[in-house]
C-alpha cells in the first residue's frame, strides 16, 4: 500500500443514512478499514511526532484572511442524515482547518501564554477522554476523585508548605477542601472571590447569609452601601467579571496604581483602604488581589507587604498566580513569589506553565474549611455527608484534568518543571539585554519572570523626543505607537514569527503601545529571538519607514 495515500479509492459513494445500523457502527468502532487507516495515519503522527506534524500542517498565523475564512463557514443547518464519514472528517480537519489554525508550538511564536505542550500530554488527554470520568461526583469517578485530592494536596504543599500532620489530616478528609480544579483561571478567581464574599457576608441573626438572601439584603443587614475588591492596575480582567457575577459590580473592582516597576504600589493600597473604610462606615474592602505574574508584564506584586496590610485590616488576601504559580517548583527562583504562602486563596492555571492542554484552572485555600462558605447539596448527588468534590465547586461537571496533571508531575518531576521555568526567566533576561543593545528598540518593562515588553523606537524619533517639550513628546509618542501597531500586524501577517502587543496605561505617562513577548517554549533560544528582532527591523525599513504610513 502506498504510505503517502493509504486510503482506498471509493468506486461508488454510497448515500449516508442516520439509522440504528450506522449509529451502532460509528458509536462503538471505526466505520470501516479506510476510516481506521486514516485515523491511525494521522494519530500516529500526532502521538509520536507532534511537533513535526504541526510544522507540516499548521502555519504560525493565517494564510487566508478572516473575511475569506468566514465565508467558508456560513451554513447554519444541521443535516438530517450524516454528510461525511470519519475518513472525510479527519482529512477535512487536516487539510482545511489545520492550515489556518495557529501553530502555537513554534519556537517563533512568543506572543501569548499559550505555547508548546510536551508530546506526552496528547497521550494523557486521549486517555482522559476515553475514561470520561467526572470527578465532581464520586459515582462517576471513584478513584479519580481520590487521586484528585492527592494532586491538590501536592500543589497546596508547594504553595503553603504545612507540616506532615496537616496533610495527613486533610488530604482525603471529605470535610476538607485544600483546593479545587476548575475549567480555567477565570473560574478559579471567581471561586476565590465567591468564598471571600460569602465569608464576609455570613449569616447573622435572622439573616441567613448572602448566598441565600443576596447582596441587597446582605448590604442592608451589615449596614453598608457597597463592598469593593482592590487589585493592581495590571490585574486580569477576570476579576472584573467576578465582580459582575457576584453582584459586587465590575466598577467596584478598583485598580490600585503600580510603581515604576509595574508592581502594586502598597502605599497607594494603604491609602485607598483608609479612605474607603472611613467613608461613613458605608463601604468596605472585601478582598485584595495580589498578582503573581501579571498578564501584560509578568511582574509580581509585593506579596509580603500586601499580606501584612490585609492581616492588619482583616481583609481576604487572594493571590492570582495563574501565570507565575509554577515558579514555586524552581528552587532557584521560587523566592520571586515570596509571601504567596500568606494568601488566603491562590489561583494557578494548569494550561499555562504546567504545560497542560487547555481547560485546567485551580484554586487553593489556606484554610481547608474556607470552601464551606460555597457548599451546595442535592438529593440525587452531592448529598450532605457525601465525599463528592462537587459540593464545593462551581461546576456541576468537568473533565478529570487532575489525572493529566498528576501524571505530568510523575513524568517531569519538580526538577523538570524547574528547568522549563528557569529557561524562560533566564532567556527573557538575555532578550532584555539584546533589546537594550539595539538602537532601534526600547525596553519598556524589564522581565521579572519570563514576560517582557518593548517597542521599536527609531533613533531619529528618540532624539527628537529627548529634546522636545511636552506637546512634542506627546506627538512623537503617538507616532511611535502607530509604528508599533503596524509593525506587529505586518509581522503577524508575514507568518514567520509572532509577538503580541498591548497598551500600557501608567499614571502620569502617555499610553504606550508595546510589543509583548512570553518566553515559554523551551526551543526558543537567543538565535531565534535575534531573528525575530531582525525581522522587525527589516519590516520597519521596508514597509513602514519607506511608506511613511504609520496608520493601522
Amino acid at each position: 500500500m502506498n504510505t503517502d495515500n493509504p486510503i482506498p479509492a471509493m468506486t461508488e459513494k454510497k448515500e449516508l443514512v442516520a439509522n440504528w445500523e450506522t449509529l451502532e457502527r460509528i458509536f462503538i468502532r471505526p466505520e470501516d478499514e479506510a476510516s481506521r487507516t486514516a485515523l491511525v495515519k494521522y494519530m500516529e503522527q500526532i502521538l509520536f511526532g507532534l511537533h513535526d506534524f504541526l510544522r507540516k500542517h499548521v502555519g504560525i498565523t493565517r494564510e487566508a484572511s478572516l473575511e475569506e475564512l468566514s465565508r467558508r463557514f456560513t451554513e447554519s443547518r444541521i443535516s438530517r442524515n450524516p454528510r461525511k464519514k470519519l475518513t472525510d472528517v479527519i482529512k477535512g480537519i487536516i487539510e482545511e482547518i489545520a492550515p489556518h489554525a495557529v501553530n502555537v508550538t513554534s519556537p517563533y511564536f512568543i506572543g501569548h501564554m499559550t505555547s508548546a505542550i510536551p508530546f506526552f500530554m496528547v497521550h494523557l488527554q486521549t486517555i482522559m477522554s476515553a475514561l470520561h470520568q467526572n470527578p465532581v461526583k464520586l459515582e462517576t469517578s471513584k478513584v479519580v476523585s481520590i487521586l484528585e485530592r492527592q494532586v491538590l494536596a501536592k500543589i497546596h504543599r508547594t504553595i503553603y508548605n504545612q507540616d506532615e500532620s496537616f496533610y495527613e489530616k486533610h488530604i482525603q478528609a471529605p470535610e476538607s477542601t485544600l483546593g479545587s480544579f476548575t475549567d480555567d483561571g477565570t473560574l478559579a478567581n471567581l471561586t476565590a472571590l465567591w468564598v471571600a464574599r460569602n465569608a464576609f457576608f455570613r449569616s447573622r441573626g435572622r439573616f441567613r447569609g448572602v448566598e441565600e438572601e443576596g447582596m441587597a439584603c446582605a448590604l442592608k443587614t451589615y449596614g453598608y452601601d457597597r463592598c469593593v475588591v482592590l487589585t493592581s492596575r495590571l490585574g486580569h480582567y477576570s476579576l472584573r467579571k467576578a465582580g459582575g457575577v457576584l453582584g459586587i459590580g465590575s466598577a467596584n473592582v478598583i485598580p490600585v496604581e503600580v510603581d515604576r516597576n509595574s508592581r502594586m504600589d502598597t502605599r497607594c493600597l494603604r491609602q485607598m483602604i483608609r479612605e474607603i473604610h472611613k467613608d461613613s462606615q458605608k463601604s468596605r474592602v472585601l478582598a485584595v488581589v495580589g498578582i503573581a505574574g501579571a498578564t501584560e508584564t509578568g511582574t509580581v506584586d509585593p506579596l509580603p507587604e500586601i499580606a501584612e496590610i490585609c492581616a492588619e485590616n482583616r481583609i481576604h488576601f487572594h493571590a492570582d498566580a495563574a501565570w507565575g504559580g509554577p515558579t514555586l517548583l524552581s528552587e532557584k527562583y521560587r523566592s520571586l513569589l515570596q509571601g504567596i504562602e500568606q494568601a488566603d486563596s491562590v489561583t494557578i492555571d494548569g494550561h499555562k506553565q504546567f504545560y497542560m492542554p487547555m481547560g485546567c484552572g485551580m484554586v487553593y485555600f489556606k484554610d481547608p474549611g474556607a470552601a464551606d462558605h460555597i457548599a451546595y447539596h442535592a438529593a440525587y448527588v452531592i448529598r450532605p455527608g457525601s465525599v463528592d468534590l462537587g459540593i464545593r465547586s462551581i461546576e456541576g461537571s468537568r473533565a478529570a484534568t487532575s489525572l493529566i496533571l498528576g501524571s505530568a508531575l510523575e513524568i517531569m518531576g519538580a526538577g523538570g518543571y524547574a528547568l522549563l521555568i528557569e529557561h524562560g526567566i533566564e532567556t527573557a533576561k538575555e532578550f532584555a539585554a539584546e533589546i537594550s543593545s539595539r538602537p532601534f528598540f526600547e525596553l519598556v518593562t524589564a522581565p521579572q519572570l519570563n514576560i517582557l515588553t518593548y517597542r521599536l523606537f527609531p533613533p531619529e524619533l528618540r532624539e527628537k523626543w529627548e529634546t522636545g517639550d511636552r506637546e512634542k513628546r506627546k506627538k512623537i509618542n503617538s507616532e511611535v505607537n502607530q509604528i508599533n501597531i503596524l509593525l506587529q500586524r505586518l509581522q503577524r501577517e508575514a507568518g514567520k514569527s509572532f509577538v503580541s502587543r498591548t497598551t500600557l496605561r501608567r499614571k502620569n505617562r502617555e499610553d504606550t503601545v508595546v510589543l509583548r513577548s512570553v518566553i515559554m517554549n523551551p526551543m526558543t533560544d537567543m538565535h531565534i529571538i535575534r531573528e525575530i528582532l531582525d525581522e522587525q527591523e527589516e519590516i520597519y525599513y521596508s514597509h513602514i519607514q519607506t511608506s511613511g504610513n504609520c496608520s493601522e
